[in-house]
């Protein structure tokens, strides 16, 4: 089993594509429309082979496909979160307005205001879009 990262920002399943004398990796437009990453931004990537022979022309395997079949390929996976929810998170990072940022699964960001690099607090989701969420502070842990 494969360890995966709490700062893992994305998940795809992609071919790679030979150009220019290198490899190429293609990645969704949803993931950077979802802003999971930014165009001419590094990243560090992990390669691994897929573990079924199922894959479609699409280079999405069946697992994948299994797991968004409930939305459309245009609006992604279903968000993570939901509003209402209340989990315990570590703040990874403060974004450019000073609020923290934190990443849940699949890397989904949640931007808690007021709240700190490496705090760990205790949220309230308050709103979800499909690529964001937002949440308060509960309570902070010592």
């Amino acid at each position: 089993m494969v360890s995966i990262p709490d700062r893992l920002q994305a998940l795809i399943t992609s071919r790679l594509t030979e150009e220019k004398g290198g490899l190429q990796l293609e990645i969704p437009r949803e993931v950077v429309e979802q802003m999971t990453v930014d165009p001419g931004a590094v990243y560090q990537v992990a390669v691994l082979p897929t573990e079924t022979e199922d894959t479609a022309d699409n280079g999405h395997d069946t697992a994948d496909s299994d797991a968004s079949a409930s939305s459309s390929a245009a609006e992604g996976p279903e968000p993570p979160v939901t509003e209402g929810e209340v989990r315990t998170v570590t703040i990874d990072t403060r974004g450019n307005r000073g609020d923290g940022i934190t990443r849940v699964e699949r890397g989904f960001v949640v931007i808690v205001p007021d709240a700190e690099p490496d705090e760990e607090v205790t949220v309230e989701i308050e709103t979800v879009q499909s690529n964001v969420a937002f949440a308060s502070v509960l309570e902070r842990q010592e």
